[in-house]
């Protein structure tokens, strides 16, 4: 029997970046062994790596858009599938950033984004997957969570919202609520964005410096960095406990904006490649329609 490789070996290896960035299922997970200003997957070499790679990430747009559209319109023959992309991550870790330079590839009529706020006095009176359902992608579509369910078992844990126990029933329900998605056609894509403590100080001081930035500043911000071992914690429970065959879990350096958008895109791009969506059939005479047009 092959011996099984070491999670830091896995992450050197060559092959598929969905499989170099992939937390295995059942491996406890150390965020300190995984190297947040890293590019796994990218190729070395001339031009400058973050040249190349804004290249690289540009060039796999017109793919990305193209199998959006296969996507949506399988939809329209009654193919159920779509894809759900989840981004998670510590403050400025780059989620709304993605969204911007990531999603900004596809076609926006076919893509459902929802960034997640602090629950409102409604959405604490329903079980907290009741929001989350509310915004999944419809048959064709592209969903993205800026952050999502998550929190729940985040958050919830580092500032103790609710009661251990519950916390500790809430890994299950997501499990299964995901499972649940996967036997229906969705694809869940969850990426974690791994940003480094001292890269989150640099941008928080890049945004106190410019006064155009000050708007994304708060000083909640500072005392949240006082809990940082706590929510690492709480992210490595989170992706050792929720990272399964249905819906794994990529981690994905954010250090180096430029490989966290090269990253996202090229797991995207593997993802949709593997679903291989087709233009439905037609339903009508084609050379009949053509003649009746090329007579009128």
């Amino acid at each position: 029997m092959a011996r099984k490789k070491p999670a830091k070996e896995r992450r050197r290896s060559a092959g598929p970046l969905s499989e170099l960035l992939r937390v295995p299922e059942g491996e406890r997970v150390s965020l300190s062994s995984y190297d947040a200003g890293g590019t796994p997957g990218f190729p070395t070499g001339p031009p400058p790596l973050k040249v190349a790679g804004l290249a690289a990430t540009a060039l796999m747009g017109e793919r990305l858009a193209g199998l959006q559209e296969r996507l949506y319109a399988a939809s329209t023959a009654g193919d159920r599938r779509r894809l759900l992309l989840v981004l998670q991550g510590m403050d400025t870790s780059g989620k709304g950033g993605t969204v911007k330079h990531v999603i900004g590839l596809f076609n926006p009529s076919g893509c459902r984004i929802k960034a997640f706020k602090a629950p409102t006095a409604e959405e604490r009176n329903h079980p907290f997957l009741w929001r989350i359902m509310k915004e999944l992608p419809r048959p064709g579509e592209i969903g993205i969570f800026d952050r999502s369910q998550y929190e729940d078992v985040l958050i919830a844990r580092v500032r103790e919202l609710v009661p251990r126990e519950e916390i500790g029933r809430r890994y299950g329900q997501i499990n299964r609520f995901e499972k649940t998605l996967a036997e229906d056609g969705v694809t869940v894509v969850k990426v974690f964005l791994h940003l480094s403590y001292e890269e989150q100080r640099r941008r928080l001081l890049k945004r106190l410096d410019n006064p155009d930035k000050h708007w994304k500043f708060t000083t909640v911000d500072i005392d949240e960095r006082a809990l940082w071992p706590a929510y690492q914690e709480a992210y490595e429970l989170a992706l050792e406990r929720c990272s399964t065959e249905a819906a794994p879990w990529f981690v994905v350096p954010a250090d180096r904006k430029w490989y966290r958008n090269w990253a996202v895109s090229k797991l995207l791009l593997e993802h949709l490649e593997a679903l291989d969506p087709r233009y439905p059939r037609a339903d009508f005479d084609v050379a009949e329609c053509r003649k009746r047009l090329l007579s009128r």
